[in-house]
């Protein structure tokens, strides 16, 4: 005979009421209480049954996750950060790469509203427009977009790309590139507007290339613009870019950081290996995900009447090899590389 919650209940010495709120908001129970249910739970194999539980509750238990890129390593610390922190509370989430086509993205929200209690679109490329729209059919929380009405969590790329700006200023650069990334992208547009104004700051010319793929390919295609350019210093909307743009100026005789130093966003962990390692904007991209789960149930439990919430995480610039003071002043920087 299947083991019942009232089994639990009674070997526990708790109410049934208790065991039914250590599986659906274990954040409820007392700490000590809740461990007891689950090792009384796990010793009589009982398992909660999440078909029945919907259908009394109205929840499913199931969140959505969807990402521009899984293949970026942007994405994979942000994903398991998230579906940690959603195990925590009793909740599965069910992962969906948009591979960065908007129209993908829009099947995938539709798809997954009729399944999910809520939604966390990551870095989404739909337009302002079209996600007023969704919205409607299930609470959304949104990372690295901001949107008025829309709890969002930004990680502050504006801030490292300023810092970036100084950075280069500082080894005597004074005529640098930006290399953005695709036309939606908000990161992109925080970028640009926090560069123009750190380079204006600091009398440096920027040189805006752009748009890119957010991809490798996307800094090879570029690396003939930047070797004709005249630049001594590029930021690049990401690190694959970063990286791809390094491999295009070294096929062109162009060495980094001896000839144009390249600043990365992300310290993704193939910047960190490469040669010569990444001078890079870290994004706390696990804090995101975290955060982004908590303030989604948060809505979800408050049925998205909840005043929304924006939330910015700090980033900073790591120096690593691959920024260095210009040619003509001297070689290499004599910061400490990282």
């Amino acid at each position: 005979m299947a083991v019942t919650i009232r089994d639990v209940a009674r070997a526990s010495g708790v109410h049934v009421s208790t065991v039914s709120r250590t599986f659906s908001a274990p954040h409820l129970v007392n700490a000590e209480t809740r461990t007891r249910v689950l090792a009384v739970a796990e010793g009589l194999g009982y398992r909660p049954n999440r078909a029945a539980r919907a259908l009394t509750t109205g929840r499913t238990h199931n969140l959505g996750l969807i990402v521009a890129d899984i293949a970026n390593p942007f994405f994979p610390p942000l994903i398991k950060a998230a579906q940690a922190q959603a195990r925590e509370r009793d909740y599965h989430v069910f992962v969906a790469d948009t591979d960065e086509d908007p129209l993908l993205e829009q099947e995938l929200i539709e798809t997954l509203c009729k399944q999910v209690d809520g939604v966390l679109l990551c870095s989404p490329r739909l337009s302002n427009r079209v996600i007023e729209r969704l919205r409607a059919q299930v609470p959304f929380v949104v990372v690295n977009r901001r949107l008025k009405g829309l709890t969002t969590v930004l990680m502050d790329v504006g801030q490292g790309a300023g810092v970036a700006v100084e950075h280069v200023a500082g080894l005597g650069h004074r005529r640098m590139a930006l290399l953005t990334g695709p036309q939606s992208s908000w990161t992109s547009e925080e970028m640009l507007a926090a560069a123009t104004l750190a380079a204006h700051e600091r009398d440096v010319e920027l040189v805006v290339m752009g748009p890119n793929e957010p991809t490798e390919q996307g800094g090879l295609a570029a690396a003939q613009a930047v070797a004709a350019s005249g630049v001594t210093a590029v930021l690049c909307y990401n690190d694959l870019v970063a990286l791809g743009l390094i491999e295009g100026l070294r096929e062109r005789g162009v060495d980094v950081p001896g000839d144009v130093s390249v600043i990365g966003v992300d310290d993704s962990l193939p910047g960190r290996l490469n040669r010569p390692k990444l001078t890079t904007i870290t994004m706390p991209t696990a804090a995101a995900g975290r955060m982004a789960v908590d303030l989604l149930l948060a809505a979800v439990n408050a049925g998205d009447a909840g005043t929304p919430t924006l939330a910015r995480l700090e980033t900073h610039l790591v120096v690593r090899e691959s920024t260095a003071a210009p040619a003509r002043d001297g070689g290499r920087s004599v910061l400490t590389p990282t």
